[in-house]
């Protein structure tokens, strides 16, 4: 049926439901790159390992490197361990937490910029197609009625063509909902980590306090 002919021939075959749809598929394609570079990134280091890092550069009196460090790294568990290690900093206590869970606030939001958008392209590129085929079935059926001639094989070859545009409504939107689940899973553990790093931070600062590590790291 589409022997021969060239990509952008088979997309004006489907309308401009098709060119909407190709430029979702250029977007939805881009922002799944660009979450997994940044996700992979963001998960540079291990949790356990950073804390433990933080642990020993505490019980030698050092805070100023370990924030330095933090910041070179800018993940949302180090981002996070920041403000912790900043409240110590100015006060001298491990009352910490709503400082960090004020940073896993932002840290969420930033996570999931963009994911939105893929599950928006989920929802709608099946729709798109099905409204593409319904247009090419319904152009079908006129072109049909102004020729007065045709049969059912005209019919059956309309439907066929018009029918590429749900086939390509569901190959937009089934990367697009897989990808959203995806990053949706991995945000969550993200906001685990940042969890987990309240409690595990607020015994390293008690350790740090029962040595006599207290403000400004003296």
């Amino acid at each position: 049926m589409f022997e021969g002919k060239s990509f952008f021939e088979i997309l004006a075959i489907g309308g401009w439901t098709l060119y909407l749809l190709f430029a979702l598929s250029i977007l939805s394609v881009s922002i799944i790159l660009l979450k997994i570079i940044e996700f992979k990134r963001k998960s540079k280091i291990k949790t356990d390992k950073l804390l433990t890092k933080i642990k020993n550069s505490l019980m030698k009196g050092s805070i100023t490197g370990i924030l330095d460090y933090c910041q070179l790294l800018n993940t949302p568990v180090s981002n996070t361990i920041i403000a912790g290690l900043i409240r110590f900093s100015d006060f001298g206590d491990s009352n910490v937490e709503d400082s960090m869970r004020r940073t896993i606030t932002k840290e969420t939001v930033k996570l999931e910029k963009y994911t939105t958008i893929l599950a928006t392209i989920g929802a709608v590129s099946v729709y798109i197609g099905l409204f593409g085929t319904v247009l090419g079935i319904i152009r079908s059926f006129h072109d049909i009625s102004l020729a007065g001639s045709g049969g059912i094989s005209v019919v059956i070859g309309g439907v066929s063509e018009s029918l590429i545009a749900t086939a390509a409504g569901l190959s937009v939107a089934i990367p697009a909902v897989a990808a959203y689940n995806f990053f949706t899973k991995a945000i969550d553990n993200f906001v685990v980590e940042m969890e987990y790093s309240i409690s595990a931070l607020k015994e390293i600062l008690d350790m740090a306090i029962k040595i006599g590590i207290s403000k400004n790291g003296k």
